[in-house]
């Protein structure tokens, strides 16, 4: 899986392509992340990637002409290419999306900053991703998560296959509680049953805990 970042901020990605299994991962050739800057992009010496809103109003906005010029170069070389825009007024990202996008080849993560993109920019993309109902500084952090959840579908990206099965949002449930040593801490004991060894009631027990953990805390999960 090739990912292709358009941010305003290059640096940013440094420490997190360095780290971790996103580093081994591109160590062992299961993902590549290419970083492409906005501003090579700009037309002018002052390297001029965005400007004021038309009818007024605060911040700066992504020009469409400089993001097209982007969008062209990389799709010149692969027109199957899937474009995400970055943007808290995109769909919400969930797990099923990241199986989904587990499937396609190449990515083009489209990562903005300042008051917003110029709305025209939305007619050159494939699809719109918001990872939650809040307002960040720029779209960089967004294309991190989206790298980071969609990778792990890839197949030797995670090495123990047993625990992708078991993660909370599988199945609208929620993971199971784990627990590991010292089996009491300040009078807090871990349960009785996965000290047993009697495998197929941990099973039951956890599937059991996994839809009462679900209940408590995400009834919605339960409605979809």
């Amino acid at each position: 899986m090739t990912y292709h970042i358009i941010t305003t901020q290059p640096s940013t990605f440094e420490s997190f392509l360095k780290t971790g299994l996103i580093a081994r991962g591109i160590e062992n050739k299961i993902i590549d992340v290419k970083i492409h800057s906005l501003y090579d992009f700009a037309a002018d010496k002052h390297r001029t990637i965005d400007d004021s809103p038309y009818g007024g109003g605060p911040g700066m906005v992504l020009r469409v002409d400089i993001m097209d010029k982007a969008l062209s170069k990389l799709k010149t070389k692969s027109l199957k290419l899937k474009t995400i825009l970055l943007t808290p007024q995109g769909k919400r990202f969930t797990q099923k999306d990241t199986k989904r996008l587990s499937k396609e080849r190449e990515l083009i993560l489209v990562s903005g900053r300042f008051e917003g993109y110029d709305e025209r920019i939305r007619q050159l993309i494939d699809e719109e991703i918001s990872i939650g109902d809040y307002i960040l500084t720029s779209g960089d952090l967004p294309a991190m998560v989206l790298i980071d959840a969609i990778s792990r579908h890839l197949p030797g990206f995670i090495q123990e296959k047993e625990s992708l099965k078991n993660e909370s949002f599988n199945n609208n449930l929620l993971e199971y509680p784990q627990y590991t040593r010292p089996p009491e801490y300040k009078k807090l004991k871990v349960p009785a049953i996965l000290l047993s060894g009697d495998h197929a009631k941990i099973k039951r027990w956890r599937e059991t805990a996994s839809a009462q953990k679900t209940r408590q805390k995400r009834q919605d999960l339960l409605n979809i």
